[in-house]
């Protein structure tokens, strides 16, 4: 599978602003939109873990630093996923 590159531009002001270094800046971006395509549904959590550059585990802990469960199914795949487990 061949890999795709995301640039960024964004000013002095940003790190700045955000207190952080360049490289943390960037693993944080990084993580972030992995944590929202997760959250949207677009990505699994090892995919998006992969994005991050985590591992699954570590991915899933650190959504709650943004406010994103770590379970990402709707209601109807919560009540198709119990409907399966009653009646088969």
């Amino acid at each position: 599978m061949g890999q795709n590159t995301l640039t960024i531009e964004y000013s002095d002001e940003v790190l700045r602003r955000t207190g952080l270094p360049k490289d943390k800046f960037a693993s944080e971006a990084r993580l972030l939109l992995a944590a929202k395509l997760y959250e949207m549904g677009h990505l699994s959590s090892g995919d998006a873990a992969q994005m991050a550059g985590l591992e699954r585990v570590d991915f899933l802990l650190n959504l709650g630093r943004f406010g994103i469960p770590i379970s990402n199914l709707r209601e109807s795949d919560i009540a198709d996923d119990v409907d399966f487990a009653l009646n088969g």
